[in-house]
């Protein structure tokens, strides 16, 4: 619940990318990353698993990432944090006030 979070569980800073694709003249797009904003988060840990695909072994956690409300978030984005990536995977304003945003993520290839 949005009660728990405090504004001292804001210590990473993180930034909100969104995808930009390009005509790359031969039929395709190429794809790259443009900031949309960097702001404080709470990032909480949930779960983790690793799997065997391909002949290679795969990781994968999800997270919770806690913001203030920012308008116009919504899962197709991306999350950076340092080397780190993350997949948003919905965008939840818990109590419908516009305070907080909980962002289910997920981080892969671990």
């Amino acid at each position: 619940m949005s009660s728990d979070i405090r504004a001292g569980d804001l210590r990473h800073r993180i930034t909100i990318e969104r995808a930009v694709r390009t005509d790359d003249g031969a039929g395709g797009a190429l794809v790259s990353w443009e900031p949309v904003a960097t702001v404080s988060a709470a990032i909480w840990s949930r779960a983790s698993e690793e799997s065997f695909a391909l002949d290679r072994v795969a990781g994968r956690a999800t997270h919770d990432v806690w913001i203030r409300y920012l308008a116009g978030i919504e899962p197709a984005p991306r999350i950076t944090f340092g080397a780190r990536r993350f997949d948003i995977r919905g965008v939840l304003d818990i109590d419908g006030r516009r305070k907080w945003l909980k962002c289910p993520v997920e981080e892969r290839d671990l």
